[in-house]
């Protein structure tokens, strides 16, 4: 009986394998609300695509925590979202995204003729017969080989230099304490990321802008100058430095600002310093900060570069973006991503491991290369 009621049965049972093959080319499920709502209807790509990547950016949990995104396209926003807790008056830390700031700054005294970018730094200690260190350069500190023995996030953690000078014994006078290392290799001759650097280059801008040698001496002038020669004209009135105890800006690592306020930064090295019209350091200055050093084509002055790194790593996503895109990049992935090619900034803050890094800045590669080059 069996045997006869067979061939009428296995047509039946492959029906539903059947009809599985066929669904490979079925269309993705709708892109959820809030997803499509946080995109402005014609965001210079394709709306429901640039909705899916921003989604993946807080859903995919291999990246860890998105807080907040932003994308600016041609000066104007075309996507913004936050995580639940968070929103556009939100201040995020900086961390290293700090550096960029702090370069800027330095640009402009530069420009103002109260810095030299290829001369040894008024550092008195650097300045004594026969002191090697007395060959710095501005240049080499802004392009991270000044040669000092900074070892960032080296093991153990509480070891490294960053960590001490932000931290531990270093913390009330950080400059004191970046500038009081040796050198362990030539200035100009090897790369080595270090936040110290940026903090020298914060204690000089204050020995630049105030004769002075009180802790609050110095951060009044710092601050002022920080505020009405760079963040009040970009338009970062949310932004708050943070000063030591000797009066020094954390340039390196500690200036909080809305989404909204580091997209607007973006946007300002985007067009080579220019807000509105005005331009706030020379078009030279950005040129030089995004230009390959000489130690490291990945990196700048300050930022790094859509570039495979001097040791063959992959900060950002070289052959998914033009090669003239850079980010400012902090710790816990910060990123301000800016593409003048496309017309585009990029944010995303929030709070993400080491180990997780390589996966975000591929999700991020894929968000970039969404928009079309201008």
């Amino acid at each position: 009986m069996v045997s006869r009621l067979l061939p009428l049965i296995a047509p039946a049972l492959l029906l539903p394998a059947l009809a599985g093959c066929g669904s490979t080319n079925s269309a993705p499920p709708p892109v959820a609300p809030e997803a499509l709502a946080a995109v402005a209807e014609r965001p210079g790509a394709d709306r429901e695509t640039v909705a899916r990547a921003i989604d993946a950016l807080f859903t995919d949990k291999a990246i860890g925590e998105t807080r907040a995104v932003v994308i600016m396209r041609g000066g104007r926003i075309v996507a913004e979202r936050y995580a639940p807790g968070f929103g556009e008056d939100t201040r995020f830390i900086s961390w290293s995204m700090a550096k960029s700031v702090t370069a800027v700054m330095i640009g402009q005294l530069v420009s103002d003729g109260r810095l030299r970018l290829d001369e040894g730094v008024p550092v008195p200690a650097w300045r004594r017969p026969g002191d090697p260190r007395g060959e710095i350069t501005l240049r080499h500190l802004l392009q991270m080989r000044s040669g000092l023995r900074h070892t960032e996030a080296g093991s153990p953690v509480y070891a490294s230099d960053e960590v001490r000078m932000l931290f531990l014994d270093g913390r009330d006078d950080m400059a004191a304490y970046a500038q009081a290392q040796p050198l362990e290799a030539v200035p100009g001759r090897k790369f080595e990321y270090s936040t110290a650097s940026t903090v020298i280059l914060a204690s000089l801008a204050a020995r630049a802008l105030s004769e002075a040698e009180d802790p609050a001496s110095r951060r009044r002038a710092v601050a002022e100058y920080l505020r009405a020669r760079l963040l009040d004209p970009v338009g970062m009135a949310s932004a708050v430095p943070e000063f030591d105890a000797a009066g020094t800006l954390i340039g390196g690592s500690m200036i909080h600002a809305t989404a909204r306020d580091w997209a607007r930064f973006g946007e300002f090295l985007r067009n080579k310093g220019s807000v509105k019209g005005a331009q706030l350091v020379p078009r030279g200055w950005i040129e030089f900060m995004t230009r390959p050093s000489a130690r490291n084509p990945g990196y700048g002055a300050q930022v790094w570069l859509n570039r495979e790194q001097a040791d063959g790593r992959q900060v950002l996503f070289p052959g998914r973006a033009p090669a003239s895109t850079f980010a400012c990049v902090g710790h816990l992935g910060q990123y301000v991503i800016v593409s003048p090619e496309q017309r585009l900034t990029v944010v995303r803050l929030g709070h993400t491991r080491n180990e997780a890094r390589p996966a975000l800045a591929a999700r991020l590669g894929d968000l970039v290369a969404l928009f079309p080059e201008a």
